[in-house]
């Protein structure tokens, strides 16, 4: 099983970070995917509990992804649903404000590989692409 986990500190409040990352088709900033919405949430809201968004990285096949708790401004925690070769997924977001009127984020993924050494290639991708998308999201939130 692969854990990772990501700390980051933006400039922007907590209100805004949120509403950037909670944005299914905002997280290509953090992936190298084309990320598209396929559900609105079971509460009626876009991005709540039960809304679905689809994943495409390059030529591999794309996978869904299902948030599975939300809290505004604080948590959005998802797993993988259909179509990958990860299994045991779960991702969370954790978001807290700091004093100086700025916003820090915790992102956490687990899971493992049905290809045994995959998992730990992913783990890697994924540490660097969420780094990297993540100075970006001051600038765009």
């Amino acid at each position: 099983m692969q854990k990772i986990a990501i700390e980051h500190d933006f400039t922007v409040p907590v209100e805004r970070a949120y509403a950037f990352l909670s944005e299914h088709e905002n997280l290509s900033t953090l992936f190298p995917a084309k990320v598209t919405r396929v559900k609105d949430g079971d509460d009626g809201t876009r991005n709540g509990v039960g809304s679905v968004r689809k994943l495409q990285i390059a030529i591999l096949p794309p996978f869904e992804e299902t948030n599975t708790k939300v809290v505004e401004n604080e948590l959005v925690e998802y797993r993988i649903t259909k179509g990958s070769p990860l299994r045991d997924h779960q991702g969370r977001m954790t978001f807290s404000a700091r004093p100086d009127g700025g916003s820090h984020l915790r992102y956490e993924i687990e899971f493992r590989a049905v290809v045994p050494g995959l998992d730990a290639i992913v783990a890697k991708a994924l540490k660097r692409d969420i780094a990297k998308g993540l100075a970006k999201v001051d600038h765009l939130a």
